[in-house]
């Protein structure tokens, strides 16, 4: 089973949460973009939302498949957003941000009310840190942001774009790619990231995906966080 293949059974297993007439928050991501495409398909057949897209990127993909978009200055609470991941562990605790709208894709989680996030089964790990945590800083702090964090014992490296340009981030920011290795703690380490200057946002989503929606061996499996017993 490919990664493409649990990629579309998830995001189309997401659609059974959007109702007609919610706000509907539009993650970015190739997972996500399945999302969107699904979405589109589903309002030339009738239905009736109104989307929040997390990204530039996002915002053409929906303004071509006629989804109709509004932004936060309209309403500031989100029914349903779908979104990627590049990691989730237990605790539905992730790591997200390789494809660059970590910003606006956390903004638009902390307004929502049902955060459903689409993954292949790749994007499940025990303990988060396989992938590179993205931490989005304003350029005037970026050589000042990288040293601390390498001090943390990271492999810092700045992120480029598809031509090997910087990236800019939409909100026009710099990424630092951050390689941990594995990280216990993402609590701790989230908000030792939050209290740096210079810091936009950093990629660790804590308490704010509702559910996981798993493609696997050609069915999808829901996760949902691990309780204590």
């Amino acid at each position: 089973m490919s990664n493409d293949h649990e990629k579309e059974l998830a995001a189309r297993a997401s659609l059974e949460f959007v109702r007609d007439g919610d706000v509907v928050g539009l993650g970015t991501g190739s997972t996500a973009a399945y999302a969107v495409r699904f979405l589109g398909e589903r309002v030339r057949a009738g239905l009736k939302i109104r989307g929040i897209p997390t990204s530039v990127q996002t915002q053409n993909l929906a303004e071509s498949l006629g989804i109709p978009l509004i932004t936060l200055e309209e309403v500031q609470q989100i029914d349903v957003t779908i979104d990627g991941a590049d990691e989730f562990d237990p605790e539905l605790r992730l790591i997200k941000g390789a494809g660059g709208a970590l910003l606006r894709e956390k903004v638009v989680a902390s307004a929502t009310r049902n955060e459903i996030i689409i993954a292949d089964s790749s994007k499940q790990v025990s303990v988060l840190g396989k992938s590179p945590l993205p931490v989005e800083v304003i350029q005037f702090a970026q050589a000042l942001v990288s040293k601390k964090i390498s001090a943390l014992g990271a492999t810092v490296r700045l992120k480029k774009d598809s031509v090997g340009d910087v990236y800019v981030t939409d909100e026009g920011n710099h990424i630092l790619e951050c390689n941990f290795g594995r990280i216990p703690d993402p609590i701790a380490l989230a908000r030792i990231l939050g209290d740096m200057p210079g810091v936009v946002e950093h990629g660790l989503f804590i308490n704010l995906a509702s559910l996981v929606l798993m493609g696997k061996a050609g069915e999808v499996v829901e996760v949902r966080r691990r309780t204590n017993p």
